[in-house]
């Protein structure tokens, strides 16, 4: 029982990284019906921020995860604006296309320019073990989990009560009718990429200070596992987005505590395979009716 809830309490903090990557792509498909294949790119490059803050430039580790969210927040309404925009009204494979490209293009741009070795993440807070009736968490996990749950929740209240939100949700719903009643659709799309490349990036400062490696490459697996996540929860759907997150991370820990550890990605893809045979909309999603 012990090791059971020890690698609950595992899965749970690998889960709220993926639930971080996961609500990015969820809120971008949600507006505007495009999943975002460089989202996991973004998460790579806010580590290397993170780095950047704290090894070169000496700053505290929440002023570094803060700034590292900001720029990567600028570099999302970035590729946005040049390389889903001008594709808005185009054939759903050009921007699938284009979002591939930009996934490339980061991942080399950062080979290129810091080699594709491993880097050490700098350890800005001492790692302290706590230990409670032998189940052992430390000050790391905890900052991780803190930190994403307060970032879910800011996020929850910017879309609930916010008039940014508000325009959010009116061009989920409806894009031309929200347009016809004021709503700017090319600030929301941006803010929402805003929002979506900040969250991620958080998840890539934390991973790296967690598993003290970051690498150009480090974006793609976890990525590839949130959209996994975000189906898996109901694409879209920003609560399900968490959920499935947090089960893919359970997930992936208790398989790691068996045997097949060594298949614990091809597990988690096949738990997609599953869900969208038995559940396509998600565990949050409902079925709608559409018009033809």
């Amino acid at each position: 029982m012990t090791t059971f809830i020890q690698q609950l309490i595992n899965g749970l903090m690998l889960g709220s990284v993926y639930a971080l990557l996961a609500l990015g792509y969820t809120m971008v498909y949600g507006i505007i019906k495009l999943i975002n294949f460089a989202h996991g790119d973004i998460y790579m490059l806010g580590a290397y921020f993170g780095y950047f803050f704290i090894k070169v430039l000496h700053l505290n580790f929440f002023i570094a995860l803060i700034l590292a969210m900001a720029v990567s927040a600028i570099i999302g309404v970035v590729i946005e604006y040049i390389a889903y925009r001008p594709l808005r009204h185009s054939p759903r494979i050009a921007v699938l296309i284009s979002a591939l490209g930009i996934s490339f293009l980061l991942e080399n741009g950062m080979t290129y320019l810091y080699g594709s070795d491993q880097r050490s993440f700098p350890q800005a807070i001492k790692t302290v073990q706590y230990h409670f009736y032998g189940i052992q968490v430390s000050n790391i996990q905890l900052t991780i989990a803190v930190t994403s749950i307060v970032l879910m929740l800011l996020l929850t209240y910017i879309v609930k009560n916010t008039k940014m939100g508000r325009a959010m949700r009116a061009v989920s719903a409806d894009p031309d009718a929200a347009s016809l009643m004021g709503i700017n659709i090319n600030h929301t799309i941006s803010f929402t990429f805003a929002i979506g490349s900040a969250l991620a990036a958080a998840g890539g400062v934390l991973i790296g200070l967690y598993y003290n490696s970051i690498d150009p490459l480090m974006g793609m697996t976890p990525g590839l596992k949130a959209f996994v996540a975000a189906v898996l929860g109901g694409i879209g759907i920003i609560p399900g987005a968490a959920v499935g997150g947090w089960l893919i991370g359970i997930l992936e820990t208790m398989v790691q505590a068996t045997a097949f550890s060594d298949y614990k990605d091809a597990i988690v893809y096949a738990m997609l395979i599953v869900i969208l045979l038995i559940k396509p909309t998600g565990i949050l999603g409902k079925n709608k009716r559409e018009k033809v």
